[in-house]
């Protein structure tokens, strides 16, 4: 199948694919065709100038555009005819009268073109087998000999116009490799539309997939990002806390160990003011055990704790003094009285 010359269509240049396909060869461009287009308008127009130049019917040839070709790139079955002429081909009208009281079988044909809509395409026998050689196919189809026949009815049935291809075709490769074997088509080629259609549906597929795995995993980033903030935020939270919970706990630790120590020395002074304090050398020993426990500093802060409150109950009774000595109707008096009549004695 590889030998098998089969151009592809490129715009509306069907005829000259037609005749390359047919040919099995670059053997026509689109400037070859479009010489010998000119050519027959040229042809044309002199003999419609033969009828004189001031007749309007060579007035509205003049007007109207070429019949042979147009600016899209078809041209006309004239095209064709003449460019085969050059190899010397001849095209004849397969469903005319003239080919149908022939009663060939096209199996023993060589090659036909078909028309339809200004397409031009061929079906050509290579070796023992015929192909169709469509440049809208993305590859040669291989078609039987049973099926040949049933593809012409139905092309002629849709509308084709089909012609017969009389002469001696060009050598070629895939004539030469084809004439001593037969090759087998597992899977049949599309068209050029459908092939470009699912290629393109395939392609907006692996697009919409890749742009929706990008958004999922996008998705995710963000999500893993606000995760790894949210933790992180959490984390500062939970730091914080710990570290407040950490103060909070050190500050009653504080206050539990100034309490104990006020109650320590409130009870060292109760002692002391009730004479429960026993001295000598158990007593000794107490305190010696007691400040064996302690920090020279903790020492230093009871004592000074000791000694503020000793100043504070000092200042306390100060007043409380005075007004026993100078206040009327004390439990003083009358030693006062005794005492300022002293002197008058």
């Amino acid at each position: 199948m590889d030998s098998i010359f089969h151009e592809k269509q490129e715009g509306s240049l069907c005829a000259q694919h037609c005749l390359n396909n047919l040919l099995q060869g670059e053997y026509f461009t689109p400037v070859d065709l479009s010489s010998i287009a000119h050519q027959l308008d040229e042809e044309e127009r002199m003999r419609m100038a033969e009828g004189g130049l001031a007749s309007e019917e060579y007035r509205t040839f003049l007007q109207q555009p070429s019949g042979n070709m147009d600016d899209s790139g078809f041209f006309s079955i004239q095209v064709i005819s003449n460019a085969l002429r050059v190899w010397g081909l001849e095209i004849i009208l397969f469903n005319s009268r003239e080919y149908q009281r022939l009663m060939i079988n096209p199996i023993n044909e060589k090659a036909f073109i078909c028309n339809y809509k200004e397409h031009w395409f061929t079906i050509r026998k290579l070796g023992q087998q015929w192909f169709n050689l469509n440049s809208l196919l993305t590859g040669p189809e291989l078609i039987s000999d049973t099926y040949l026949a049933l593809f012409l009815a139905q092309l002629q049935q849709e509308g084709y116009s089909i012609f017969v291809i009389r002469g001696n075709l060009p050598e070629c490769e895939a004539e030469q490799i084809l004439a001593f074997m037969r090759v087998q088509q597992q899977q049949r080629p599309r068209l050029i539309g459908e092939e470009e259609a699912q290629t393109s549906a395939g392609r907006s597929a692996a697009l919409a997939q890749t742009e929706m795995g990008l958004g999922v995993d996008e998705e995710v980033v963000e999500e893993d990002e606000e995760l790894k903030r949210a933790l992180a935020l959490s984390r500062q939270d939970i730091d914080v806390e710990d570290e407040e919970a950490d103060l909070r706990r050190a500050i009653q630790l504080s206050m539990q160990g100034a309490v104990k120590s006020n109650k320590s020395s409130d009870s060292t002074m109760d002692n002391v003011r009730t004479g429960s304090v026993v001295a000598g050398s158990a007593s000794g020993g107490q305190r010696e055990a007691q400040n064996d426990t302690l920090t020279a500093e903790e020492l230093r802060k009871r004592r000074q704790a000791y000694f503020d409150r000793q100043q504070q109950q000092a200042q306390q009774n100060i007043p409380q003094q005075s007004e026993s000595t100078g206040g009327p109707g004390s439990a003083h008096s009358g030693g006062g009285d005794q005492q300022q009549q002293k002197p008058s004695q």
